[in-house]
């Protein structure tokens, strides 16, 4: 008999793995009402993908402000780093959104958190403004 998800104890289910793929995307694209209703019907707000990248992350990564703050305010964590120790806050240095930027150290997110840490990231790109509102100039 072969090792297939529906034999393989504890193996996710194919209609929750696809359900799943459909929330990253919706957090990527920045489709906040679609999202926040699943969040609302008990989707987690700190759903990672095999990345370890949370919902949080990819939407800040792909500069949706909106969208990151309506997680944060269902309980997602800012400062939650993916699998290679990487901060929302920090992809969003490295991406130049300022509006999720401001929206994640609105919700206490750390620029010391990370690595490279958002203060490491703002520094290796010569950010100057960014350093000065983490305090790290």
């Amino acid at each position: 008999m072969s090792e297939t998800p529906e034999n393989v104890p504890g193996a996710p289910d194919e209609d929750v793995i696809e359900l799943a793929t459909k929330i990253f995307d919706m957090a990527r694209q920045g489709d906040t009402a679609t999202l926040v209703a699943y969040l609302d019907a008990g989707a987690p707000a700190n759903l990672t993908n095999d990345r370890g990248d949370t919902l949080v992350m990819l939407a800040a990564y792909h500069g949706h402000a909106d969208t990151v703050a309506a997680l944060l305010e269902r309980g997602a964590e800012a400062d939650r780093a993916n699998d290679r120790g990487q901060t929302p806050l920090a992809g969003a240095v490295f991406k130049g959104q300022e509006a999720v930027i401001r929206a994640l150290l609105d919700a206490g997110a750390d620029p010391a958190a990370g690595t490279p840490s958002a203060v490491d990231t703002a520094r290796m790109f010569g950010k100057a403004d960014l350093l000065k509102l983490f305090g790290a100039e």
